[in-house]
């Protein structure tokens, strides 16, 4: 049994006073025999106690056992366990996936939730190795989840008896997760209620059998029938179950007793026997007679045997164990696979142990090891698409085991001779004839520009692939790597190394540039369904504009681009913030209802020329909306102006005062009402005046009345009577009439309810459309006033309840008027007269008798609106206006909104011709007739110049009204005119998918119409409205300008022209990271280009831009030049042990030394022929300089240098006193001697304490003190 040597700091100090006698000792041992000095050393088993065993005698246990707990362990709460999941076990094999693999996003998933750290890597035969780190727990919660989430699962089952499920769960099913975390499997139990005994295990295959094992375990203990337990060491259990199980097997049936051996991926020695206790104590007494007999009759021998034929020994599920152990029965210990030793230990029985050697040499050296040399770069190419290359040849050589070492330039087959010969010849054909057609190269790109090149999920780089048919490999961020690989057809490699430094270029000339920019006016800058950011980005195609997600409240707008380009769009956006800001004032002007139409005017007339003059934006409200608010939003000038002329407006066409009334603050509250009820009630009394309070809390007590001068006084009369009502004493009342009844109770104009209030003094306030309660009608006044007020509107409704019928003549010409359009003069005829009912007679029956049903009074106003009606139909004219067709839905406007206006305007109807299909047929020419005559009939001949039929567009109404209306429809007839544009122009006034004139058509309400290509014509046609087109065509002439300089300026930068440069400067010129030339670049705003790799002339640089700036742009390129050529290279000897001192940490003192002299040094690499040469570049004096300074701090930095040798010297042991201590001790040393060594005894040597191999060095000795281990390491 091999053992530990342990020195305890004891017998150290024992063994150096052995070692080191003092000096009177030393004299007196002159004398002393060989014998006696040897009695006097340390027996091995003093100096190294050997470790307890279980089977040593009870003081032997304690000696040993207080030996080692001098030394108590350590234990990290931290563990690392490496998983492996082969190719065949992997649940994702898309190894093709660009950008993180499903594999990662479960493993960061698995991280979060167990809290082990996981590093996920992928070998060369695309297995998955996963390293945790962690707690025990947190480490076994991550076995667990990688085992179900990343491996494919296997199943089986196991039957123990229903009644013991109970305890495979254990109590709250700890015992059943405890079993899934060993195990790394997922068990499912039948439910009570499932007759079934079948537990289902599902996982690994090496998992089942551990979680099979265990639960039959559970399912024995629990088992009523004798279970006996057996601990047997570990390596006599290959005895006992025999090779391929035969000898338990035989126990078992021989005994009937059931024997569980816990298999060798189980670290136990526990022999689990159950049955009947005869059976059970018959397979004791047969598993303890074999396991005595081993031990005593069998012997080991170890043998080295290199860790990679290790596997061949094992053989495919150690099938070739089991069949050297059934040959010889000798059983073959091999180490575990994490483990580093080499060892193989044999045990059985002597004679046998020499034929089992032979057949553990046999299966290690069966297989044969070769290489093939091969690119690393083309290994992938061998490999294949998802393997595919690989498998063909691995289906036909399924014995040879091929391995791509990443790095190496070959690869590795294990395997039998045989077929690793054939193997060997595929790969080195398919090798030679990839190599003959494949090429690859290397670019260097700055990493941060790694991920644009990649482009959202990988378009870019997945279009470079596709169109050159290349391969590229970019290194992920955590490699810090700027090279990036292509591979492919050499021609293809050419052409996207080219793109790809083309984009790389591109980038670094990049920016990104934050503008804060409200929130609010983002939605504003992108438009409707994006057209304005559209606009901007087609103006800046260059530019990447990021807008936040609205979500996150920021103001922050990203753009990223060529420097230029973003500076250009970042003020070209501010710019338009800040007409924004300046254009968002609003002011709200109330206008009375009956003016909005003449503030609009004929066509829309009044209210254009306000908004183009004005430059503001105004918007009147709904037509059937009761708000007299016209809003206007522009710049606050503009504004101010476009009120002015709109109340001019108004003030033109009534009498419009502005009257200031004193009324307390304190009773504005109360005189506006609840929801504005009783001052609305007011403003509706009095013709619709306006009333403006101050605002609330301001404190000022005037009340501004705008209107007709009367309504006004009127206004200001009730508004002071109110507000002394409630200064004196208010008092209100409420009743309740049908909606219906409200209009009538008011009458028209107001003129019922002011009749009420004028006779009794009290207001009489109606329900608005917002109310809920649209039947209350409110009287406010003093106590007399009110209860007069309502006596009499109850009256009035009580008659208004009180239903008549009444009946009406009315010619059956006029009748279609009232029921056409469903009804709907009749619906308005009972909203405005309290709901009276009129029924006409029955279409056909000629009758002229009108019936209505209400109220009296109702009846009686709405018979007289009726008569006036008729009035109005019996004076109606019916004219033609004659338009074109084409023109007519121009005319209609959006949605007929043109001729809704007119209609409502004029007071007239209008009517529109069926359209006339162009595509029909022409009719038929009738055959020719003498004498004009036709089947007897005389045809009147068809007047040319009359007018078509699809062309009269009809109008009825009054006459007046008639004609004005025709006007109005004749100046909404478009007109078309042309302006001459040249045709190269025509493609940049269409824009992006037609958005430039989509845009000018838009803006100046026109249609424009560009040729088409193939006619070449400079005529662009521009169609609306007559005081539309001025607008437009000097709005398309401004474009034509605009296009015509950007033509100019494009020639203008187009200048190129070459400057001759040796290639050894171009890296001097190009600069760190590119930072002299995009400095140039950006300076003189040009483009400078330099040669290719494969370019015939390498010394040419090409600029490009305007000119005077391409040539300063030159003359900055070749002062550097001049500068360089100036420039003088020294070699000097720097002492090698201050290099570090003088670069300083992460370079930082050369940095400062290069910046400072404005020279360039160049440090020897590791393995230089002569170390201490460093070489000074630039101008001649400040080398001179630089070197001076150079060997001035070697001086400084030798003083430390020297001082810290001289302290690690004086702390090594010293050399002249040793020899003059040895001379006083007399012969030297022998060194650290014990006695009964194991190997004084047998054919073992002794360790060589020189020796590297018997004592590896951990690190470069810094040792203080001596001592018989040799010196510290640190």
């Amino acid at each position: 049994m091999s053992s530990v040597a342990v020195l305890t700091q004891e017998s150290f100090n024992e063994h150096r006073n052995g070692l080191m006698p003092e000096k009177s000792g030393a004299a007196g041992a002159a004398g002393t025999s060989t014998g006696e000095e040897e009695e006097a050393l340390p027996t091995y088993k003093d100096a190294f106690p050997p470790l307890p065993e279980k089977a040593a005698s009870p003081e032997g246990t304690q000696e040993t056992a207080n030996a080692w707990t001098k030394i108590r362990p350590l234990k990290s709460s931290i563990i690392t366990q490496v998983f492996h999941v082969p190719l065949e076990e992997r649940k994702y094999k898309d190894i093709n996936q660009f950008g993180e693999g499903d594999q990662a996003k479960v493993c960061v998933d698995i991280m979060h939730k167990t809290g082990a750290h996981l590093e996920l890597s992928l070998a060369k035969d695309q297995g998955l190795s996963i390293m945790v780190s962690g707690k025990l727990d947190a480490v076994m919660k991550a076995r667990k989840e990688i085992v179900s989430r990343l491996q494919t699962q296997a199943s089986a089952t196991v039957a123990i008896p229903k009644e013991h499920h109970r305890f495979v769960i254990g109590k709250n099913g700890e015992k059943l997760q405890e079993l899934e975390l060993k195990t790394a499997t997922k068990i499912q139990i039948p439910r009570p209620d499932d007759p079934s005994n079948q537990i289902k295990i599902s996982g690994t295959k090496e998992g089942l059998e551990k979680a099979k094992h265990e639960i039959l375990l559970i399912s024995a203990e629990q088992d009523k029938r004798a279970v006996e337990r057996v601990n047997i060491d570990k390596v006599y259990h290959p005895f006992i179950t025999g090779a391929y199980n035969k000898v338990v097997g035989e126990m078992m049936q021989e005994t009937g007793a059931r024997i569980n051996v816990p298999p060798p991926s189980v670290n136990k020695t526990e022999i689990v026997i159950t049955g009947e206790k005869e059976q059970v104590a018959l397979a004791v007494t047969l598993i303890k007679k074999v396991f005595e007999e081993k031990k005593k009759s069998a012997t080991t021998i170890a043998v080295e045997v290199k860790k990679s034929q290790h596997k061949y020994v094992i053989g495919p599920k150690g099938n070739t164990l089991q069949e050297i152990l059934e040959k010889t029965g000798v059983s073959v210990e091999i180490p575990p696979s994490d483990s580093s030793s080499e060892t193989v230990i044999l045990r059985g029985e002597p004679d046998r142990l020499g034929q089992a050697l032979t057949e553990v040499y046999a299966k290690a050296n069966s297989y044969t090891v070769s290489s093939v040399s091969a690119p690393s770069w083309l290994h992938r190419f061998i490999i294949g698409k998802k393997g595919q290359n690989l498998a063909k040849i691995t289906q036909q050589m399924p014995k040879v085991h091929i391995e791509f070492t990443e790095g190496e330039d070959r690869i590795t087959l294990e395997g039998p001779t045989k077929d690793v010969q054939m193997v060997q010849s595929q790969i080195e054909a398919i090798v030679i004839d990839l190599v003959s057609r494949m090429d690859y190269t290397e670019i260097s790109v700055d990493p941060k520009f790694h991920r644009h090149l990649i482009g959202k999920g990988g378009v870019n780089i997945n279009r470079i692939k596709e169109l050159h048919k290349v391969t590229v490999r970019i290194p992920p961020d955590n490699e810090k790597s700027n090279l990036i690989r292509i591979e492919g057809d050499p021609q293809g490699v050419q052409e996207a190394k080219k793109e790809l430094l083309e984009l790389a270029s591109r980038m670094e000339n990049e920016r990104t540039k934050d503008l804060i920019i409200e929130q609010r006016f983002h939605r504003a800058i992108i438009g409707q369904k994006g057209e304005k950011i559209k606009e901007v980005r087609d103006k800046f195609p260059e530019v990447i504009i990021n807008f936040p997600d609205p979500a996150q409240k920021s103001d922050i707008v990203q753009l990223r681009g060529p420097r230029t380009e973003v500076e250009k769009c970042a003020k070209f956006m501010q710019k338009i913030v800040a007409e924004m800001v300046e254009n968002s004032f609003s002011v709200s002007v109330p206008i009375f209802k009956q003016f909005h139409r003449n503030i609009i005017g004929k066509g829309g007339a009044n209210i254009k020329k306000i908004r183009e003059e004005t430059t503001t934006k105004i918007d009147l409200p709904a037509e059937n909306s009761n708000s007299e608010m016209i809003v206007i939003t522009g710049k606050k000038a503009n504004c101010e102006a476009a009120r002015i002329r709109i109340l001019a407006i108004q003030k033109e066409l009534a009498n419009i005062a502005e009257l200031e009334v004193s009324i307390p603050s304190k009773l504005h509250n109360s005189l506006i009402g609840s929801k504005g009820r009783f001052v609305r009630s007011i403003m509706e009394e009095c013709g619709g005046v306006h009333i403006h309070f101050p605002t609330e809390g301001s404190g000022i007590d005037k009340v501004t009345i705008r209107g007709p001068i009367e309504e006004v006084e009127k206004a200001k009369q009730q508004l002071l009577a109110l507000a002394e009502e409630k200064q004196i004493k208010s008092h209100t009342a409420e009743l309740r009439a049908k909606p219906e009844y409200h209009k009538f109770l008011i009458g028209k104009g107001g003129g019922n309810i002011r009749k009420v209030r004028d006779s009794t003094g009290a207001r009489i306030i109606f329900p608005t459309a917002e109310d809920k309660d649209q039947e209350l009608i409110t009287v406010i006044g003093t106590e007399e006033a009110v209860r007069d007020a309502q006596k009499e509107l109850e009256e009035l409704i009580k008659s208004l309840d009180n239903v008549v019928e009444d009946n009406m003549v009315v010619d059956p010409k006029h009748h279609r008027y009232f029921v056409a359009r469903r009804g709907q003069v009749l619906r308005d005829l009972a909203d405005e007269y309290g709901g009276v009912m009129v029924s006409f007679p029955r279409t056909g029956s000629n009758s002229e008798k009108v019936t209505l049903k209400g109220a009296k009074e109702c009846v009686e106003a709405a018979k007289k609106r009726m008569l006036e009606i008729v009035e109005d139909l019996d004076a109606q004219v019916t004219i033609e206006c004659v338009i074109a067709q084409k023109f007519h839905r121009s005319i209609m406007g959006p949605k007929g909104s043109r001729i809704q206006q007119i209609t409502r305007d004029h007071n007239v109807q209008i009517k529109f011709p069926e359209r006339e299909d162009p595509q029909a047929a022409p009719p038929v020419e009738a055959p020719i007739q003498e004498n004009g005559e036709a089947n007897g009939e005389v045809k009147e001949p068809v007047d040319p110049n009359a007018p078509k039929k699809c062309d009269v567009i009809v109008i009825s109404g009054r006459k007046e009204r008639c004609d004005s209306a025709v006007e109005a429809l004749k100046a909404l007839v478009p007109v078309t005119i042309e302006v001459e544009v040249p045709f190269e122009l025509h493609r940049y006034i269409i824009g992006q998918k037609g958005s430039g004139i989509r845009k000018m058509m838009d803006e100046f309400e026109v249609n424009i119409q560009v040729p088409a290509p193939d006619q070449q014509s400079d005529k662009i046609a521009i169609t609306g409205l007559a005081n539309h087109l001025d607008r437009a065509k000097e709005g398309l002439l401004e474009r034509v300008k605009e296009l015509q300089a950007e033509q100019e300026d494009r020639a203008l930068r187009s200048f190129k022209l070459t400057i001759t440069v040796d290639p050894k400067y171009h890296p001097k010129i190009i600069g760190r990271k590119g930072a002299i030339i995009t400095n140039i670049r950006t300076e003189h705003d040009v483009n400078i280009q330099f040669p290719e790799k494969n370019d015939e002339n390498q010394d040419q640089i090409t600029i490009t831009g305007y000119e005077h700036k391409a040539i300063a742009a030159r003359d900055a390129i070749q002062g550097i030049v001049d500068e360089l050529e100036e420039m003088i290279s020294e070699d000097i000897t720097l002492d090698s042990r201050v290099h570090a001192r003088i670069i300083g940490a992460r370079g930082k003192g050369i940095r400062k030394i290069m910046d400072e002299f404005k020279v360039d040094l160049r440090f020897p690499q590791s393995g230089a022929a002569d170390p201490n040469l460093v070489t000074v570049t630039g101008r001649p004096e400040l080398v001179d300089e630089a070197i001076d300074h150079l060997l001035n701090l070697e001086e400084e930095f030798m003083g430390d240098v020297v001082e810290n040798e001289a302290k690690m010297a004086y702390m090594r042991p010293h050399g002249g006193s040793a020899a003059s201590m040895d001379e006083q001790r007399g012969p030297p040393s022998k060194g650290f001697v014990v006695r009964e060594a194991p190997w004084t005894s047998g054919s073992e040597k002794a360790p060589d304490m020189s020796s590297s191999e018997d004592f590896p060095s951990f690190g470069a000795p810094v040792a203080t003190k001596s001592s018989p281990w040799g010196p510290k390491r640190f």
